[in-house]
């Protein structure tokens, strides 16, 4: 059971790159927008909406974890000044290594001007809906990007298999394919 957490600040390109991992890996994409969509029409970005979403993600982690399949590859905006973060990854890479699966750090980081870019792509707003108002989706991208930090101080990430990828000038192909080769991906093939 391989686990993939691809990480970074908001439009970095998680969710593209992602989806190249996949084309390359075979394991499935599982963005964190996924649960968002779903839950931010009924409860927007409540305390309540990201209560649920993360007690839906964790169901369908273990449910994974407790499948057949090769393993999974989840996006997420980590606020490494946020200890309730830390925890949670810590409880998310826990529900996989008791299984004994391998979990993948993949940390991307991007420059501001680039990641504002991206963050009126197109594909982005087809599988986002919520950042669909671009003015208020770019106003949450920079509040947010003051209000914590979102990548990690060199070092700070203690684990084996552990890649960080400044992603600016290289597109979500590339990254993907740096992944792959970095942790042997390339094989992993299931149905």
């Amino acid at each position: 059971m391989k686990f993939v957490l691809l990480f970074g600040p908001q439009a970095v390109g998680k969710m593209t790159v992602g989806q190249e991992l996949e084309k390359i890996t075979g394991l499935k994409l599982f963005h964190n927008h996924m649960t968002i969509e779903l839950l931010a029409p009924f409860l927007g970005f409540s305390p309540e909406m990201w209560k649920l979403s993360n007690g839906f993600r964790e169901v369908i982690f273990k449910a994974v974890a407790d499948s057949e399949q090769e393993g999974l590859i989840f996006t997420y905006v980590w606020a490494f000044d946020q200890q309730e973060d830390w925890d949670y990854v810590d409880r998310v890479c826990e529900i996989f290594e008791s299984k004994g699966g391998t979990i993948y750090f993949v940390e991307l980081e991007a420059d501001i001007d680039e990641r504002l870019k991206r963050n009126k792509s197109p594909l982005r707003l087809e599988h986002n809906p919520t950042k669909r108002s671009v003015e208020w989706s770019e106003n949450e991208l920079k509040a947010t990007m003051k209000k914590h930090r979102l990548n990690s101080y060199q070092g700070e990430i203690n684990r084996e298999n552990y890649i960080r990828i400044n992603n600016t000038d290289l597109s979500a192909a590339e990254a993907a394919e740096l992944i792959s080769e970095r942790f042997n991906l390339s094989q992993v093939k299931w149905q």
